[in-house]
């Protein structure tokens, strides 16, 4: 399993929400490329980053720390955060971002999403936010009409290779992550799921490692010092006795 370490971003800062809320947020790092050099000194080879700003309002506020972190860390970076063009995933793509995650454009707007997989083809990832059993959209402030259900089928009868679910009563609270909702999903779709929300020990970890998913993704259990970035490296791999 891949470990994602995440880096949210909100006015050139790396930030955290709890559960999504733009009120509960948390500055961690002023220096956020500072803070993915020390990353992947650490053994990382995988970044999970977030334009908040871009989630809200579907801007490129921080393209240029973005592009900065690409260049200088060389890591796979996955970027999400309002990505609702082929303009600005070329964008991101062109600068250095391996993979772009597509949240809102995707639930609200097929025919884009339908474009994207078929120019970019694996580069693009859907994330899949769930609230209350609904996909939400628009950096998590509204429900869609799509149940969680309903959305997966739709994303693998289009042929969506890789998917970042977030459980977003779990995410930011260090709660646990919700390993009934991925095992369900592993067990019914064909995608590479990333579980996202409440990753908060090593146990959490290993749980998702041997429920078979992709990846998961480490943000504030990392900050808080709840768990080493090496530990955690170690135990998605399978490597930590």
């Amino acid at each position: 399993m891949i470990l994602y370490p995440a880096i949210d971003l909100y006015e050139g800062q790396a930030v955290r929400l709890r559960q999504g809320h733009y009120d509960e947020m948390t500055v961690y790092d002023r220096e956020p490329a500072a803070l993915a050099l020390r990353m992947r000194d650490e053994g990382t080879t995988h970044l999970h980053m977030v334009d908040l700003e871009g989630a809200r309002s579907g801007s490129t506020a921080n393209l240029k720390l973005i592009e900065r972190i690409a260049a200088e860390s060389g890591l796979f970076i996955e970027l999400g955060g309002g990505i609702r063009s082929m303009e600005t995933a070329q964008r991101y793509l062109d600068c250095g971002i391996s993979r772009v995650i597509l949240g809102t454009a995707a639930v609200e707007n097929e025919d884009f999403l339908k474009e994207a997989l078929e120019r970019f083809g694996g580069k693009i990832a859907v994330g899949v936010d769930l609230k209350d059993g609904y996909v939400a959209v628009r950096g998590w402030e509204k429900k869609s009409a799509w149940t969680a259900a309903a959305f997966f089928k739709h994303l693998a009868e289009l042929g969506v290779e890789t998917v970042i679910c977030t459980d977003i009563s779990r995410d930011g609270v260090l709660s646990g992550s919700n390993h009934e909702l991925y095992a369900e999903l592993n067990a019914h779709y064909p995608m590479q799921l990333i579980a996202s929300g409440g990753v908060s020990s090593l146990e959490d970890i290993r749980g998702l490692r041997e429920l078979g998913m992709a990846g998961a993704i480490l943000g504030r259990a990392y900050y808080s010092g709840a768990v080493s970035l090496a530990d955690a490296l170690a135990e998605a791999k399978g490597e930590r006795i």
